[in-house]
């Protein structure tokens, strides 16, 4: 075997232990012999190298299963930070994790929906308040990842952003500038497909569609555990499929799109206006007091909801669909109108097996994934060797 091929099966041996140890740790040397197929030299070897970089630390003796109790092995999951951060119409959220979507910080902010400057400004302020929150730590910071609602190519640019033009801040360079590491951008509802996938209560996600519903809607789509991203990386833009194909022009050129009807800004924003109070008290307070007009909203933003979760059902067959929307999380009543709507409209044997279930990460659920894909890029880097 040639030097080259030394080096290939070197690396390959230390990401396959590495691996182990963060889906099995705390794990002893020789478990993980036993688990990989390597020999204990070999085990050994790639461990200590492991150990010297701070990625994994030894955690006391384990269980004897006769003789000397092992020294057990685990991830280091505060060896380094990820932030992720969640760029909306009229909110920004700044998620500062350890290495493990472990929340350390959180920031948020309300944005005016015309001022730019302004969010660009929040990007880079609040980004910088995180990242002062980073305890110390052999890696420090490994990257930023940056969600955003619309159109995001398979080269991670931002292509448009029909609700706010935030596609004309250079989100990239502007965060490459600041603070010298890798940056990463995503769709929003892909984001927060991650982010349910990782860290929330939904179970094991294979076959699932995450519903983003604010002043637009979006989906992140995982099929296979996988996000699909489309051939250009613009799947998921449901919220764009015509529900009343002789409906009102929409923004991204299209007419009786289904967040014309179904967005939480189509349904909800008159309150806002007319009481210049925040959206969501406006409508806790109505709705508390049963507010029959209230009530007669609810029940058409669900209606709306259902009708184009039925178009995703019979189109994709996923086996779950989460809803991420404060309204609809807090209002359980919402949740029966979308599965009335459903069920009304449908065999009862085509659609029995779903799952319709609410977001467990709520509002953070689209930054913690972005945390979660910028730490998937770290590992993959330091398995690569590339630090």
């Amino acid at each position: 075997m040639n030097t080259a091929d030394q080096a290939l099966v070197k690396k390959m041996n230390k990401a396959l232990i590495f691996e182990q140890i963060i889906e099995n740790g705390p794990v002893s040397r020789a478990k993980l012999s036993e688990i990989t197929g390597l020999n204990k030299a070999t085990v050994s070897s790639q461990v200590s190298s492991l150990l010297q970089k701070d990625i994994i630390y030894e955690t006391g003796p384990g269980e004897s299963s006769g003789g000397r109790r092992p020294v057990m092995l685990k991830f280091n999951r505060k060896a380094g930070y990820a932030v992720g951060v969640d760029v909306g119409t009229n909110y920004i959220i700044v998620a500062l994790t350890d290495l493990e979507g472990h929340l350390i910080e959180q920031f948020e902010r309300t944005l005016d929906e015309e001022d730019i400057q302004a969010t660009e400004e929040a990007l880079i302020e609040l980004t910088g308040l995180a990242v002062d929150k980073i305890p110390p730590s052999p890696f420090g910071l490994t990257g930023i990842g940056v969600c955003v609602p619309g159109l995001v190519d398979n080269e991670r640019h931002v292509v448009f952003t029909p609700n706010k033009p935030i596609h004309l801040i250079p989100i990239k360079e502007k965060l490459e500038e600041r603070f010298g590491v890798p940056i990463l951008i995503e769709n929003e509802a892909n984001a927060g497909a991650v982010g349910e996938k990782e860290y929330g209560e939904g179970g094991q996600l294979e076959h699932a569609v995450f519903v983003s519903i604010n002043t637009g809607i979006g989906l992140g789509i995982l099929m296979n555990g996988k996000l699909f991203r489309g051939v250009q990386g613009f799947s998921g833009e449901a919220g764009h499929m015509s529900i009343h194909f002789d409906g009102p022009l929409c923004r991204c050129g299209n007419r009786g799109c289904w967040e014309l009807y179904a967005s939480e800004k189509a349904v909800f924003s008159h309150y806002a206006a007319n009481s210049g109070a925040q959206l969501y008290e406006t409508v806790k307070e109505l709705a508390d007091r049963g507010d029959p007009g209230m009530m007669e909203t609810f029940e058409r933003f669900g209606f709306h909801i259902g009708i184009g979760l039925l178009n995703i059902l019979k189109t994709l067959n996923p086996d779950t669909i989460i809803l991420r929307n404060t309204i609809v999380e807090s209002y359980p009543s919402i949740v029966d109108a979308i599965k009335k709507t459903i069920a009304s409209r449908s065999a009862a044997e085509a659609l029995s097996n779903y799952h319709l279930k609410i977001s467990t990460l709520g509002r953070t659920a689209s930054a913690l994934g972005m945390s979660s894909l910028v730490t998937e890029r770290f590992l993959e880097r330091f398995m690569n060797e590339r630090f």
